[in-house]
């Protein structure tokens, strides 16, 4: 007699760490849309949070041990607690054997950026990142159109991301849980991106200040970078512009692409891409779409093969020596 029937698929069953804003407005309610993946535990140090969020949100298991977390059957880590605690978090995941899926940036410094890379590949694990910006489908477009040199050479890729947030106990504000402020939560996106966009990145420099906010961190900073091939790129982020235009320029000596409505938004909106090309009429298109989810399903797929994801930990890593870079010509000027 015929066996017809069809064996179930294989599910990742995540546990997430850290039970921040991020977690549960965002990786929660993602994941649980998504096809061949589980929730099935949290971990945080606040016993009550973690409790609270299972109960929210049906999660069989909680735990305020990290540990036990661990040892409680998942086949995957998001680690999204403060950056503070990254390097450990993500250490421990590998050596149990689990992939990981980190929040940005990845580490408080390169020597720990590097020393997770380096336990990932010898536990035989995936180390990804979560820069969801490459996954959006007009910046995937941007690149194919930067790659088949359409706008011809590239001059410049000016990015800018501006947010409104007050100083708080928000980690952030948070120097020993942080490792920096508005450079490190916001610039390593566009350092992310510009890589993505223009490649491998030569040098870089800038400025960094308490513009608006006098705390530990900066709420300020701006940069130049030059691309190994050609051309630069730039960035300029704050924690204290609520009406910003945030933007997404590319110039090439053949034409142009702007993206507007796209950086900054949390949630999934109409972004508008404008691509202007010597000879040809100006387009204007606009797409909605899901970073985050587009990223957790690329992820999940590589994590089911055990194949390096699209964003990895050496991205990370990279990302993390240029900010370093960048900290330390800007504290140079200074002194």
């Amino acid at each position: 007699m015929i066996n017809l029937t069809t064996p179930l698929q294989k599910k990742i069953r995540w546990g997430a760490a850290g039970c921040g804003k991020f977690t549960e407005t965002t990786f929660i309610p993602t994941i649980a849309i998504l096809r061949r993946t589980k929730l099935i535990a949290l971990f945080s140090n606040d016993n009550k949070r973690a409790k609270s969020l299972a109960a929210k949100y049906s999660i069989p298991k909680y735990f305020s041990s990290y540990q036990e977390f661990l040892n409680s059957e998942i086949d995957a880590v998001y680690v999204g607690s403060a950056n503070a605690h990254h390097f450990e978090q993500v250490i421990l995941a590998a050596k149990a054997g689990k992939h990981v899926l980190c929040d940005k940036p990845i580490s408080i410094t390169s020597q720990q950026a590097e020393e997770m890379v380096e336990v990932c590949n010898a536990n035989n694990v995936q180390f990804a990142v979560n820069y969801p910006y490459r996954f959006h489908p007009l910046i995937q477009k941007a690149k194919e159109i930067i790659d088949n040199q359409l706008l011809g050479k590239i001059s410049v890729i000016n990015t800018s991301f501006n947010i409104n947030l007050f100083p708080s106990e928000n980690f952030r504000y948070n120097k020993n849980l942080s490792g920096g402020g508005a450079l490190r939560d916001l610039g390593t996106n566009l350092i992310d991106l510009l890589r993505y966009l223009g490649g491998d990145i030569s040098e870089i420099s800038g400025v960094m200040e308490n513009i608006i906010f006098k705390t530990d961190v900066e709420d300020f900073a701006s940069g130049i970078a030059k691309f190994s091939k050609s051309g630069y790129g730039t960035f300029t982020v704050s924690f204290s512009s609520p009406k910003s235009s945030n933007r997404i320029e590319v110039i090439g000596n053949k034409g142009s692409i702007i993206i507007d409505n796209l950086i900054g938004q949390k949630f999934p909106s109409s972004a508008k891409m404008t691509i202007s090309v010597e000879g040809k009429m100006t387009n204007s298109f606009r797409k909605r779409a899901n970073k985050f989810y587009r990223l957790l399903r690329s992820v999940n797929k590589s994590f089911l093969k055990n194949e390096s994801p699209f964003v990895t930990g050496l991205d990370g890593l990279i990302n993390m020596k240029l900010m370093e870079e960048f900290e330390s010509k800007c504290l140079s000027k200074k002194n």
